[in-house]
């Protein structure tokens, strides 16, 4: 069972959900991530960094500092799927 911190966390923000929906069809660099959802690179950047901090994505290329791509983990499907439910 995933924890209600944690759903409770991605279910409170618009941006969280929406990265996490748009990685779940597919890895995508932040970039791709700015334009699909039209967010600021810096909304951008730090919600990246608080779902990667929480395990919800991984970066399938972390020595890269300049063109990273971002995966949703397992446990980030699952949170994703108990929110949809909540909302």
């Amino acid at each position: 069972m995933n924890n209600p911190n944690t759903i409770s966390f991605v279910a409170r923000s618009k941006r969280r959900r929406e990265i996490l929906l748009k990685l779940k069809e597919k890895s995508m660099s932040q970039s791709e991530i700015m334009k699909k959802t039209g967010m600021y690179k810096a909304h951008t950047s730090r919600v990246l960094k608080e779902l990667f901090n929480k395990k919800l994505i991984i970066c399938r290329n972390p020595e890269d500092r300049t063109f990273k791509f971002y995966k949703i983990t397992s446990l980030g499907k699952s949170v994703l799927e108990s929110v949809k439910k909540l909302i």
